[in-house]
């Protein structure tokens, strides 16, 4: 079999799976869970047999004439190099895993088919992003999984919480989507092509017309795809939907799809100045707003999707820095342990009952009763608080290298203001994301009080790929020589003084915030809330995702109260409740966007019924009047009728003598 033929089965397997779960899913419910795991694992076994096809040599292009639309065809394109082939890699694993997982965790799912034929047809269009050579089969790709993303964050309907998130997830990507589309149309009509090799040649050899105004419009796309600021919003209500979702959406796919492109189109970026501080000024205030919003979280996945916002931060600054060898490397790492911490915050979902972090406070226990969850979690929290040695370390390092490269004007083209933004931004937050990780930690697995309710031993497939992820979160930071060869040559080895500010950063956050949880702790225990009272059968397979909204009298007390335990009232003091709201973001867009819109609905609606259908009432109503007026002159009387007529007769004899004198005058 070819490196063609092979990388074709890779997106075209999940795509089959998913047709064929669909149609198989009420006749052969058997064959649903074989079909969601099978064809994933296969893609993603395809997927390293063509890394290692690959591998460091150049890029394989491939086309075909897909249908000939004038001056601009599209072509049916394969474009693979180094790092598209390592992220196809991930993208398979990450999904693998998630299958997996959520043969376990949705196993009394009723809905189960369809969520696994969703998924499968995601991981087909993200995998047709990273392979296709076109911008505009990318575009089926990045549109299909904003569709499947709606229904997938939406998969819990019955819920007020997931119909909103899935909405707000579509309109808002949706809403970066139509300029991103502007911006491929705009720089096909300057190049000449849709083919991504035909652009990036024509921008080596001839430049643009309008960078600026190109790289802008494909930056608003990518702001809604990443969850960047500020159209970042949809991402931590997105946690309605179930938790192996989030786990693919955060790792692998459509948060990861904007960093891609941009990745792959970075000398259309690198040729305007303006665009490149746009997007570390972007990056900038993404990283620092978000680790800031996430030390204020009591719900545990949204802690984990501030953090994703956060860590695609750090991959757009790499970006805005002119290194996308960081920017993918990053990428690599944060998806090996943010699908972890996902999957893993789901197992401690399972067994607490509740997703709040204050109601895990005040019971104890899960450290215990979750061994799996618990020693891959922490690994996973250290990974992501760039703790040496493991995998996020090395890659959160290659950023703020970059960015120490281009401050001190070592990066040809980059502006020194965008590397200063980039570097000081990102050391802050590394001492945020320590503070945060390190709080989400000592709530979840040092809480005190009573003895945590037990739902249950912990499935099998949820625990086995908590321990498949665990192999790269810790390991991959040791390929980070090796990966140059694989994208630009430049070296992603961190350097001392990134290394030294960035670890010291890490180590205040962490150390700060324990002592400050030593301090809540001892005022909580002066203070006592009551503990949760669980039953064993208050988490039934839709509760595990939102137990406080559905068992509210279980959780009335630990999630409604403050927790006095809680590190993050006291390291943010007053600006806790406004980063608890995501600084009133959504606030502001329902003041300039929502209210307008609705009032303008409003308006339609009463000019709709109060005028246009009156004009409709009186079209009906006046007939109406004349054939009741009509009907009373119908008497049935002969004497009547033949009255009428001589009167109408003479009237008519009277005008006729009228108009003949008038016209002889």
């Amino acid at each position: 079999m070819t490196l063609t033929t092979t990388a074709v089965l890779v997106p075209l397997l999940p795509f089959l799976g998913a047709v064929a779960g669909l149609l198989l899913g009420r006749r052969a419910p058997g064959f649903v869970r074989p079909l969601a795991v099978l064809p994933t694992l296969a893609a993603a076994v395809l997927a390293v047999t063509v890394a290692v096809g690959q591998g460091a040599g150049p890029a394989t292009d491939v086309a075909t004439r897909l249908t000939p639309t004038g001056s601009l065809p599209i072509d049916l394109a394969l474009h693979i190099d180094g790092f598209a082939a390592l992220i196809a890699v991930l993208v398979g694993a990450v999904a693998s895993c998630v299958q997996i997982y959520s043969t376990g965790y949705l196993r009394d799912d009723p809905r189960y088919a369809s969520y696994a034929a969703l998924v499968s047809l995601f991981t087909s269009a993200m995998l047709l992003v990273v392979y296709t050579g076109d911008l505009m089969v990318l575009l089926v790709g990045w549109e299909v999984m904003g569709i499947c993303s709606y229904f997938l964050v939406g998969h819990y309907w019955e819920t007020e919480a997931a119909r909103s998130a899935s909405l707000k997830a579509f309109l808002v990507t949706k809403l970066g989507d139509v300029p991103f589309l502007f911006g491929i149309f705009a720089l096909a009509a300057e190049t000449g092509t849709f083919r991504i090799t035909g652009i990036l040649g024509h921008v080596a050899r001839d430049g643009l017309d309008h960078p600026t105004l190109i790289a802008l419009l494909l930056l608003a796309g990518v702001a809604g795809k990443s969850a960047q600021f500020p159209l970042h919003t949809w991402l931590p209500d997105a946690m309605a939907g179930p938790t192996p979702v989030s786990a693919l959406i955060h790792a692998a796919t459509m948060v990861a799809a904007g960093v891609y492109v941009v990745a792959r189109l970075l000398p259309v970026f690198a040729a305007s100045a303006a665009a490149l501080t746009v997007l570390a000024v972007m990056a900038a205030v993404t990283m620092v707003g978000s680790a800031l919003a996430a030390l204020a979280q009591d719900d545990i996945k949204r802690v984990l999707a501030y953090s994703t916002v956060g860590q695609l931060g750090y991959m757009t600054g790499a970006l805005a820095v002119g290194d996308r060898g960081a920017a993918v490397f990053h990428l690599l790492s944060h998806g090996a342990f943010k699908a972890l911490l996902f999957l893993g915050a789901g197992v401690i979902i399972h067994a607490a009952g509740t997703n709040s972090l204050a109601a895990m406070s005040r019971t104890s226990g899960l450290a215990r009763r979750i061994p799996d969850a618990f020693w891959t979690v922490t690994v996973a929290l250290l990974a992501l608080a760039a703790i040496p040695p493991f995998a996020g370390f090395f890659s959160k390092e290659a950023v703020l290298g970059a960015a120490e490269h281009a401050a001190t004007g070592h990066a040809t083209g980059i502006p020194g203001a965008a590397g200063w933004t980039v570097l000081v931004s990102g050391l802050l937050t590394a001492l945020l994301t320590a503070a945060y990780a390190t709080r989400l930690w000592l709530l979840v697995f040092k809480g005190r009080g009573a003895e945590a309710p037990d739902h249950g031993p912990q499935p099998f497939a949820m625990t086995s790929v908590l321990w498949v992820l665990f192999v790269p979160t810790v390991g991959l930071g040791l390929t980070a020589p090796f990966l140059p060869a694989w994208f630009d040559g430049r070296s992603l080895a961190p350097t001392l003084t990134t290394s030294v500010l960035g670890t010291g950063a890490a180590l205040v956050g962490g150390l700060v915030t324990y002592a400050a949880w030593r301090h809540t702790s001892a005022l909580a225990a002066r203070t006592p809330l009551p503990a949760p009272v669980v039953t064993a059968d208050a988490a039934p397979a839709l509760a595990e995702e939102l137990a406080i909204v559905i068992h509210p009298a279980a959780y009335a007390g630990a999630a409604e109260a403050p927790d006095p335990a809680d590190p993050g009232r006291l390291l943010l003091g007053p600006l806790h409740r406004h980063a608890a709201v995501g600084f009133h973001l959504d606030a502001v867009y329902a003041a300039l966007f929502v209210r307008p819109v609705r009032g303008a609905a409003e308006l339609v609606r009463f000019l709709d019924r109060e005028v246009v259908d009156t004009y409709v009432r009186g079209a009906g109503t006046a007939p109406r009047w004349l054939g009741a007026a009509v009907r009373r002159a119908q008497t049935g009387n002969v004497q009547t009728y033949l009255g009428a007529l001589l009167a109408g007769s003479l009237v008519l004899a009277v005008a006729a003598v009228l108009v003949a004198t008038g016209t002889g005058a």
